[in-house]
């Protein structure tokens, strides 16, 4: 068991959060804040990575590429139909040097060889290819082999022999994420303490040479790589919406702004047999590589699936986006994709689950709540698609997880407290208000409706008190079952007509019953406050025709008859609920209430002991005399003494309705 200090601080934190949950303010922070908790955990635990990861794939496919075809980079390919031509696979070195030498003639400004020649492959009719092949390099330095790490200090294939300590190697290294795509490109990487570039990289440099543009440390932070105007921020291990990659060697984000589509290529025979226009290859970077199928060298991206190509990218083809993507940035000034901070990932997250939390006060149904969680939805991402396409990746999922959660659950705590706000004020006022008045009562019930009771209010009401005549020597002239069942026959009827004409049933206190005119509702003009008062009259009087026909009828059966006496008064109340937590009466308590009951008790010379109606005396005081507009016809009795009171109360009786009165509910029962 826990400690009492434990349990106190338990105890005082529920109740804190519980209190603050009752205020729009309070449950829209605590509601937001949960939510923000558990998106963040499932953020930053990896759980809705792939998801965020796909966001971005979408988002890449939305954006259109900048050109159709890539002016500085070309693409030589060897298909199926040139190894056939070929007559063998791989290519013989001597071949390789052809090619190179061929390509070279049509002076472009760097060639990438995309195949791999860490080992010697002869040709028997030439056995001097291996030579030719380092003969070509040295003549050519802007060609450039490639090799592949397999970690960061020991290389799979390494680059020929003949190229070792050179600058014409660069690594092909391919980063895949977890779904097997390709989003990252590297730049550098590290090995036995020497830093290698990657094929892309160097080809680039090589294109940029000629313009003045060399690759150089930022001027305000020196580890960052810049080309031209643009600095390439090395990716973070939680940028974007990576949670914990691993970002080894100078990794950036690939934007894919060129298709596969976008770069001129030609068929290796077609470059061998000089069908190739100088001027498509001259000044520019080529890519030669392998797009056979019998060859695999093929890689999933975002864009895979939505070109008129296979669903994957060649190696070569994707060593060639890369270039491009380098070179728009030195010469253009394209900067490349720029992940947010995770302080504004937090701080966008927090937003949009406070957003819709606050918006969740005002979703009452579930097609509203539905629209809300949509058209949130849609907004998000397509802000998210806005800052895609203006150079940031600003994570989506999250907030777009964070939205309908914060809206549902704030939604979801309205309805319940809506649910135990109705329970309150059902349990405080069933069976004693009409339908009509509950409805008002909960329209209008954050008026008067706080922290699960009744706020207490000061208003200006009618009270009736009414008692049954000698009811302690008739209640001993019937047995116990007899007598409460004509008693609720009695009350039963009292109270239907209390609830005809709008008055709220207070208590009953053993034969008498108390009834109040113009709560819980304020009234807050002076007809409704004489609207009141002529309701409480009217329902005295109805009080008496009914028991004339309980009276008619208990005389039949052999029951006992009876006279009742009624006091009315009008003045300020406090209404509000009395008790404990776990038993609440909402009452009202002021002179008011007393001078009513005094005046049903009544006893004076000047007051006659029957009823001037013959079975009830309907006494009222003064203040309810104003508020009738000659309405009934009265008796003044005259001021008399109340218990209770230390001033005289003056007090008048009501004989029975006007003539003028009588005529207008004539005339209403007749229309």
């Amino acid at each position: 068991m826990a400690p009492p200090t434990t349990r106190r601080m338990a105890y005082t934190i529920r109740r804190t959060v519980a209190k603050a949950l009752d205020s729009p303010t309070g449950a829209v922070c605590i509601i937001g804040t949960c939510v923000f908790l558990f998106i963040a955990a499932l953020w930053r635990t990896g759980r809705i990575e792939g998801l965020e990861l796909r966001a971005y794939d979408k988002f890449v496919r939305l954006q259109r590429n900048t050109e159709a075809v890539d002016p500085r980079v070309a693409l030589v390919q060897i298909t199926e139909d040139d190894i056939r031509a070929i007559g063998h696979w791989p290519l013989s070195d001597a071949m390789t040097a052809d090619v190179l030498e061929r390509l070279a003639r049509y002076k472009p400004r760097a060639i990438g060889l995309d195949i791999y020649r860490d080992l010697e492959v002869p040709d028997p009719t030439d056995p001097s290819g291996r030579e030719r092949l380092a003969a070509v390099f040295r003549r050519y330095p802007q060609i450039v082999a490639v090799m592949k790490f397999i970690g960061p200090q020991f290389p799979a294939i390494p680059p020929p022999s003949f190229l070792a300590g050179t600058e014409q190697v660069g690594f092909s290294d391919i980063l895949a994420d977890a779904d097997g795509r390709i989003r990252r490109g590297l730049l550098y990487l590290e090995a036995g303490g020497t830093v290698a570039q990657a094929l892309a990289l160097r080809l680039a440099v090589l294109y940029l040479a000629p313009e003045g543009i060399v690759p150089r440390p930022d001027a305000a932070n020196p580890a960052h790589l810049q080309l031209g105007s643009v600095t390439f921020r090395p990716l973070q291990p939680n940028d974007g919406g990576y949670v914990g990659a691993d970002t080894g060697g100078y990794q950036f984000m690939r934007d894919f702004r060129a298709a596969p589509s976008s770069f001129q290529a030609w068929p290796l025979t077609k470059v061998m047999r000089g069908e190739v226009p100088a001027d498509d290859i001259a000044g520019k970077v080529v890519l030669l590589g392998v797009t056979a199928e019998s060859v695999p060298d093929h890689f999933l991206t975002p864009q895979s699936g939505i070109t008129s190509e296979s669903m994957a990218t060649r190696g070569a083809t994707l060593h060639a986006q890369m270039v491009s993507q380098l070179l728009a940035a030195a010469l253009d000034g394209r900067r490349p994709l720029a992940p947010i901070r995770e302080w504004q990932e937090a701080a966008l997250l927090v937003v949009w689950s406070l957003l819709g939390a606050t918006l969740g006060l005002w979703t009452g149904s579930p097609a509203r709540l539905l629209g809300a969680a949509v058209a949130g939805v849609v907004l998000i991402v397509a802000l998210g698609s806005y800052a895609f396409v203006s150079g940031y990746w600003v994570p989506v999922v999250p907030s777009a997880l964070a939205w309908p959660f914060a809206l549902a659950g704030v939604t979801a705590h309205q309805i319940g407290q809506e649910r135990r706000e109705r329970a309150v004020l059902m349990r405080l006022f069933r069976s004693q208000v009409s339908a009509e008045v509950a409805e008002a009562m909960w329209q209008r019930r954050k008026e008067f409706l706080e922290t699960g009771r009744v706020r207490p209010q000061l208003l200006r009401a009618t009270v009736l008190f009414s008692d049954i005549q000698a009811f302690t020597t008739l209640s001993e002239r019937l047995d116990p079952g007899t007598l409460q069942d004509w008693l609720n026959e009695y009350m039963g009827a009292m109270v239907h007509e209390v609830m005809r004409h709008h008055g709220v049933v207070d208590k009953f206190i053993g034969d008498a019953v108390m009834a109040v005119f113009g709560v819980p509702i304020a009234r807050t003009s002076e007809e409704e406050i004489r609207r009141d008062a002529v309701n409480a009259v009217e329902t005295a009087l109805t009080m008496v025709g009914r028991l004339e026909e309980l009276n008619s009828g208990w005389q039949q059966r052999g029951l006992p008859t009876i006279a009742i006496r009624v006091g009315i008064f009008t003045g300020p109340v406090v209404a509000g609920s009395i008790g404990s937590p776990d038993r609440l009466e909402y009452t009202v308590i002021g002179d008011t209430v007393n001078t009513a009951s005094r005046l049903e008790s009544a006893q004076a010379p000047s007051i006659d002991s029957g009823a001037a109606t013959g079975q009830c005396r309907i006494l009222i005081g003064e203040p309810t005399l104003r508020c009738l507009d000659e309405r009934f016809a009265t008796q003044e009795v005259g001021a008399i003494p109340l218990s209770g009171k230390s001033r005289q109360v003056v007090v008048y009786r009501i004989l029975g309705r006007s003539n003028l009165r009588c005529a207008q509910q004539r005339s209403e029962e007749m229309s």
